[in-house]
């Protein structure tokens, strides 16, 4: 044990053996980009050992990364192309979708290549069926309703010329542009 409290730049074989487990553990769970596996190693090395330094902690967090490319269980390119067609299909805009991969880490050239396909129509129309808007209103239309739409088409990330299309729009165009649009 006295290997493992001293100060040194070094891990222990314990310790890279731990990260190397740890980093199994947490991309057999779900998909993480590389920021989000070295955030959490770093964090939990912290945790599970005492007196560990700076420099052993970021060695064992690049070893835990290094270990999950060359197992291709690390790609954030895949993980941001999943993350937007999940998006689209959720109702999320373009916008959103690049500052929820900006915030995880991922490459800002990434992340443009990722939603350069995504379709702010269809994710519109996504949103609106989801909260019974536009063509989707089961009530009759009144100029608080009409704001609340608007506004919420707004918040979620869509351009007013967007909002606006799918406000308009009649429920069987609706439904055509949803079925086209199914393939993502």
């Amino acid at each position: 044990m006295g290997e493992e409290t001293q100060q040194s730049d070094t891990p222990t074989p314990r310790m890279f053996s731990w990260a190397r487990n740890s980093a199994i553990y947490r991309l057999e769970r779900r998909m993480h980009t590389e920021k989000q596996l070295f955030d959490a190693i770093s964090r939990k090395a912290r945790q599970k050992f005492d007196d560990i330094s700076e420099a052993q902690v970021k060695a064992l967090a690049d070893s835990a990364v290094k270990f999950a490319h060359d197992n291709r269980a690390l790609d954030d390119t895949a993980y941001a192309e999943i993350s937007t067609r999940s998006g689209m299909r959720g109702g999320k805009s373009k916008r959103q979708i690049a500052q929820r991969l900006s915030q995880k880490g991922v490459a800002n050239d990434t992340v443009a290549a990722a939603i350069a396909e995504a379709d702010d129509l269809y994710a519109a129309l996504v949103l609106a069926r989801k909260r019974a808007f536009g063509p989707f209103r089961k009530c009759e239309l009144d100029e608080k309703r009409k704001a609340k739409e608007l506004s919420a088409f707004a918040r979620a990330g869509f351009g007013f010329d967007i909002g606006r299309t799918v406000f308009e729009m009649s429920a069987h165009d609706a439904e055509e542009a949803l079925a086209a649009g199914r393939h993502l």
